[in-house]
């Protein structure tokens, strides 16, 4: 079954909603209107709707009755809405992956294998870090770079791994595993910083101050698209 906990790492800004809906003091029926236990979902263009229980489509969700209607609708979103799509990667994993081996492992075990860990710690990349092309460890860009990384939020440490990286998870072994390499490209420019995300390779031209690399950083990360790519 699908919690609300699971839901917080598909869909963060839904399960703080649903929550805030448990919560609520004052009467559901104000916010939500007459929303019944129906899921509606947009399929190849099209909306559908999927009743989260039998008679669901006539019955409105109330204070009395919003933890089931939660309850359903997390499970159905995280279970129900992929089941089909789910069984068919779950049969060719298990034709490629199965065996007595995987019976070895338990579920978070499996997902750190697949998906890596969601710990990073930059710290332990900056040890490992080589430069190129006239950068070294002491040059002030590179100095200024980690500064930067270092007072980084969570979230935005979170876009540079995946600008440079091409993922957002560090490997099982911990970011210090990873053969991470950043370039001098160029002299100071207005140009943006780019990676190489198949080589784990970030090119920064020489800003010519801590503010500007800042600032060209912060674009560059917010803006990437896919495997790095402006």
């Amino acid at each position: 079954t699908g919690t609300l906990a699971d839901l917080d790492d598909a869909n963060p800004a839904l399960a703080r909603g649903l929550r805030q809906l448990l919560a609520l003091e004052g009467d559901v029926t104000e916010i939500l209107g007459q929303r019944t236990f129906v899921a509606e979902y947009e399929e190849f263009g099209r909306m559908r709707s999927h009743a989260l229980k039998p008679g669901g489509e006539s019955e409105v969700v109330t204070n009395e009755n919003r933890a089931e209607y939660v309850r359903l609708y997390v499970d159905w979103l995280l279970q129900g809405s992929v089941e089909q799509q789910f069984g068919a990667f779950a049969q060719g994993f298990h034709e490629v992956c199965g065996g007595p081996a995987l019976r070895m492992f338990v579920p978070e075990e499996l997902e750190l294998l697949i998906c890596g860990s969601p710990s990073l710690d930059f710290h332990a990349l900056e040890e490992v870090t080589c430069t190129e092309d006239g950068y070294t460890r002491d040059h002030p860009v590179i100095r200024a770079f980690w500064e930067i990384v270092h007072d980084m939020s969570a979230a935005d440490r979170k876009r540079l791994l995946f600008f440079c990286t091409g993922s957002d998870r560090s490997p099982i072994k911990g970011l210090g595993s990873l053969t991470f390499v950043i370039s001098r490209n160029g002299p100071d420019s207005d140009r943006l910083p780019t990676a190489h995300t198949c080589f784990n390779h970030l090119l920064l031209p020489e800003y010519a101050d801590k503010e500007k690399l800042r600032r060209c950083l912060y674009t560059a990360i917010s803006n990437a698209e896919g495997f790095g790519l402006m």
